[in-house]
């Protein structure tokens, strides 16, 4: 992996953006055992709007699950249609009408927590669902991990420390803190009844970070691309349709613990990566590694790259996860898939990406690295 700066740097970015096309129309999106079960179950989505729900909702109705979702309503509003049940409310108890749409003495089999970012939201939930729900999962993050205790992390390693209690602003900084603290709360309240997914990067169609699907589309264009300064920097995601139905899978076998949801199986370097994405273009590709003296002179920041001084790289065990079901499809299925959903975007979609390096600054970069 590169650094953490970046990952939460971008999970922010992400928290922000609206949903875009539904990308589980893809049929892949629902092709891992989508075979309905025998007993179908009441699942509580906290959220289910964003990168993940929308992957969650497709594979658990498959399955013939009965699907709710708890949210605020205004990201993409009336994207499940009439097949799964609304209720709206707010994470935040202070803004109405808060959590009232969950009170009561309703039941649910699972719930499925994405939107716990700050650990007041996430103790009110839990504190006011933990006696009316069988398993619950929380989608939390290798962000959790303390830097100090690496660079290699597994489900053990030690945790950020608690934030003050009146820091709720998540930020870059706070993001890590704030969800280790979340993290916690659900174990200590719900003990054998909680389950802990800590994802890596989260690839795949759908990605409104556009963060990998930069790499994919710039790489298939081909010519000269500008690539990371050290190129045997190790890379590590999990595929969003690996991802979501593992987890639904998760609270169907009532499964208990904590894990990363990081692989891939084999762990690959940045320029292994790139080589591999270079079979995406019908042009020739030359990666030109650059510098981070390059990267300040012509004020670029690349996606899912840490250029500043002392990048570690860190590896975060995903082995446990795939003890108990997860498995990462190869990098060229999620390459043909993600860059497949951003060329089916609309120009105005696209747009929204437009924060990376202009041809003219990435070609004002290859020049200099060029230069004798």
């Amino acid at each position: 992996m590169t650094s953490r700066r970046e990952l939460l740097k971008w999970t922010m970015a992400m928290m922000a953006l609206p949903a875009t096309a539904r990308a589980a129309t893809d049929p892949a999106a629902v092709s891992a055992d989508p075979a309905r079960v025998a007993k179908p179950l009441d699942i509580l989505i906290l959220g289910g709007t964003g990168f993940l729900g929308p992957h969650q909702v497709d594979y658990a109705l498959a399955r013939g699950h009965r699907v709710t979702l708890f949210n605020r309503g205004k990201r993409a509003k009336g994207l499940d249609g009439d097949r799964v049940e609304v209720l709206i409310g707010d994470r935040d108890s202070k803004i109405a009408p808060g959590l009232e749409a969950l009170q009561g003495t309703r039941r649910w089999d699972v719930v499925i927590d994405n939107s716990g970012y700050v650990p007041r939201h996430v103790r009110d939930s839990v504190v006011l669902l933990k006696d009316r729900v069988g398993r619950y999962i929380y989608v939390s993050s290798v962000s959790v991990y303390d830097p100090a205790g690496g660079p290699v992390f597994d489900e053990a390693s030690p945790l950020y420390p608690a934030p003050s209690p009146e820091i709720e602003k998540v930020t870059a900084e706070t993001y890590g803190p704030l969800k280790a603290e979340c993290d916690r709360i659900v174990r200590a309240e719900l003990g054998a009844r909680a389950t802990i997914v800590r994802p890596n990067y989260i690839f795949g169609p759908g990605d409104v970070t556009y963060r990998f699907p930069y790499w994919v589309e710039r790489v298939a264009r081909g010519g000269d691309v500008l690539g990371p300064p050290d190129p045997k920097v190790e890379l590590q995601w999990v595929d969003v349709r690996d991802l979501c139905p593992w987890i639904v899978q998760l609270g169907e076998r009532d499964q208990p613990g904590i894990f990363n949801a990081s692989g891939p199986d084999v762990p690959v370097n940045w320029k292994q990566v790139l080589q591999s994405l270079s079979s995406l273009s019908d042009k020739p590709v030359q990666i030109r590694w650059t510098t981070p003296e390059v990267l300040k002179e012509t004020d670029i920041s690349l996606p899912l790259v840490d250029s500043g001084p002392g990048v570690v790289s860190e590896h975060f065990d995903g082995r446990k996860a795939m003890g108990v079901g997860l498995h990462y499809r190869p990098l060229a299925d999620t390459a043909s898939a993600t860059l497949a959903w951003w060329r089916a975007l609309t120009p105005e979609q696209q747009a929204e990406a437009n924060r990376w390096p202009t041809p003219e600054k990435e070609q004002q970069a290859v020049a200099l690295l060029k230069a004798p």
